[in-house]
């Protein structure tokens, strides 16, 4: 044998025990053991129903738009502050409006705890009919009016209220923003600018006005359900048909709160369907394609959201038509408009409640006029340049950033009513053509969607730079960006809200007369006046009782001649008219009467005419029999 090869394996000898047979196979030898078994994952594990839920539970309140919403009502109690103070004795701005929207939101909580067919019929402007429609309702708020009765409770439900719609529109607009394609400290931006813009705060006293943050969630959803956002266009495989069910019911929600800011909501989702639609009809290929531009099941769900969304416009505007059949004079004239209609400096000047830019731009406001509250419209300079800066460098393409700027454009345009060459075209030409555009008084409100294109501009800049700074720092070693860059990335923020600082009053509100507590409805409250009669509105709120004061937009004529007459009150005239609509009381108050035409009541004799007078510690109780 050739000494290189192998000798041969011998066969290997197996030992018979009793019994075993002669030619037994041989006992396998264990197997080795992987070196790297042990630093390969653990096998999964099958979760019970309950971890499950605990996982998911976790995930969901970590998740980054939870995240967001705790951040929003923490900066927006911050923001506010010292709203949450003494909440339930003091109001934002004066003791006015915010009075009247605080009775707005207890008198729809009663409706629903008590009869909901009356809810437009309020205890407000006794006798009248269809008198909660005389202003934008707050309807949408109805729920937080199921808690609590009274003032104070009248109080604390606005307070609450107040600092909840600021998070909402910082959390609206991140959410849209970042739908779109936003990086999150450009959405940042866009919520800060979006939720605390200098014009809003001369809008302090005005809910309806503040309440925008569901229209940026509303889009939000929308565009999400449609797998739209504009980085990136339309995604079919994105699309998720509950989301964009959800943004209609947003949607429709908001537009619960008032037409004054919901009408040109509506014609702006009206816009985008008839631009999808005719994009539909364009692409004629979409028809025969596979599958479908949204899909069928989306498209089912577009339109139930739609017809609910519809259904609760159009119900709602029933009433308010009701309301022009039976006070022509509701309705806004071209004069009204041009009151309430800024020029093109009212954009670049701050309220009064501006911490940074209010008492610098005083001559500013002088300049403006009575209505400068409504004319001052300043977005904020730092939006300003962050948006010019969006159009240089952004992450939206160039046909974006200048579609968004024309979108600033035509909406300063339009905002700026009768003063952009008499508003036709403009303003008054949409007043001439669109349902419900006459009822609208004040243009410049328009501001919210100026400010709102402005912030998905200034984000686009805001995420460039971000993303910039990243790529800089790839040859770092940890690949990430500098400390100090990053806190260099979040400066735009902290400008935005540094512009939104506020010096806005928070007064106490007076207290509920004894006498009222116990006075039998229906009444009229003296001295009756725009103001006062907040104040009586408010205070009605623990019974609800029948009063003949109110307050809104216009002044129907039997409060009107309800007013002049009982200026000689308690005379023939006054007590016959109060008699004839039903009133039982006239409460005349002592401290707040003088100085009114209505002071001489304190005194005057009411031999002959069927009353009852009673002198109580805080007013004359007179009591018509």
């Amino acid at each position: 044998m050739n000494g290189t090869d192998a000798a041969p394996a011998k066969e290997p000898t197996t030992v018979k025990e009793p019994g075993a047979p002669r030619h037994a196979a041989p006992e396998p030898e264990p197997a080795a053991e992987d070196a790297f078994a042990r630093f390969s994952p653990a096998p999964e594990e099958n979760p019970t129903g309950f971890r499950r839920v605990l996982r998911g539970t976790r995930l969901a309140l970590l998740h980054e738009w939870a995240l967001a919403a705790y951040a929003s009502v923490a900066l927006a109690v911050l923001m506010t502050w010292p709203t949450m103070r003494y909440p339930q004795y003091t109001i934002p701005q004066d003791t006015g409006d915010p009075t009247l929207q605080a009775w707005q939101m207890a008198w729809s909580g009663h409706v629903l705890k008590t009869d909901w067919s009356q809810l437009w019929h309020s205890n407000s402007f006794y006798p009248e009919k269809y008198s909660f429609a005389f202003s934008d309702t707050l309807l949408g708020y109805a729920p937080a009016g199921l808690f609590g009765t009274g003032l104070e409770a009248a109080l604390v439900r606005y307070n609450v209220m107040y600092v909840l719609l600021h998070a909402l529109a910082f959390f609206g607009a991140y959410v849209l923003v970042r739908q779109l394609g936003s990086g999150k400290t450009g959405a940042a931006v866009a919520g800060a600018a979006f939720a605390y813009a200098p014009w809003r705060l001369a809008q302090a006293g005005h809910m309806h006005v503040m309440s925008v943050g569901g229209i940026a969630l509303a889009l939000a959803m929308l565009a999400r359900g449609h797998g739209y956002s504009l980085r990136h266009g339309y995604r079919p495989d994105q699309r998720k048909p509950g989301w964009a069910l959800a943004g209609w019911l947003v949607a429709a929600w908001q537009i619960s709160l008032g037409f004054g800011i919901g009408l040109p909501f509506a014609y702006v989702l009206a816009t985008i369907v008839l631009v999808c639609l005719v994009s539909y009809l364009v692409h004629r290929k979409w028809i025969w394609s596979e599958p479908k531009p949204f899909g069928w099941r989306l498209l089912s769900f577009d339109a139930i959201g739609g017809l609910i969304f519809a259904a609760v416009g159009g119900l709602m505007a029933l009433a308010y038509f009701k309301v022009i059949e039976l006070h022509p004079y509701a309705e806004r004239s071209d004069v009204e408009v041009g009151w309430y209609s800024p020029p093109l400096l009212g954009f670049f000047t701050s309220p009064a409640q501006s911490m940074p830019w209010g008492e610098a731009h005083t001559g500013a406001r002088e300049t403006l006029g009575w209505a400068a509250g409504e004319t001052s419209l300043l977005p904020g300079f730092v939006l300003y340049g962050l948006a010019f800066a969006g159009l240089v460098m952004s992450v939206w393409k160039v046909r974006q950033r200048l579609l968004l700027f024309g979108g600033v454009v035509l909406t300063i345009v339009l905002a700026m009513g009768t003063k952009f060459f008499g508003g036709r075209p403009g303003y008054m030409t949409l007043y001439d053509i669109l349902p419900g555009w006459s009822g609208i008084r004040t243009p410049g409100r328009l501001v919210i969607w100026t400010t709102l294109l402005l912030a998905i501009l200034a984000a686009g800049a805001v995420t460039a730079f971000v993303e910039q700074a990243r790529t800089v720092s790839e040859d770092r070693v940890p690949s990430r960006p500098h400390p100090l860059l990053r806190l260099a990335t979040l400066i735009p923020v902290v400008l935005v809200l540094m512009e939104g600082l506020n010096v806005t009053e928070h007064p106490v509100v007076p207290l509920q007369p004894a006498s009222m507590a116990t006075a039998q409805g229906p009444m009229l409250v003296l001295p009756s006046d725009p103001l006062m009669d907040m104040k009586v509105m408010v205070w009605s709120t623990d019974r609800m009782t029948p009063i003949v004061n109110g307050n809104s937009g216009f002044t129907p004529a039997t409060l009107g001649e309800i007013r002049e007459l009982c200026k000689t009150f308690p005379d023939q005239a006054s007590v016959d008219r109060l008699r004839a609509l039903g009133v039982k009381t006239v409460l005349v108050l002592r401290e707040e009467v003088k100085g009114t035409p209505y002071e001489a009541a304190l005194t005057a004799p009411a031999d002959g005419l069927g009353l009852q007078r009673t002198e109580a510690q805080d007013a004359v109780v007179f009591t018509l029999n």
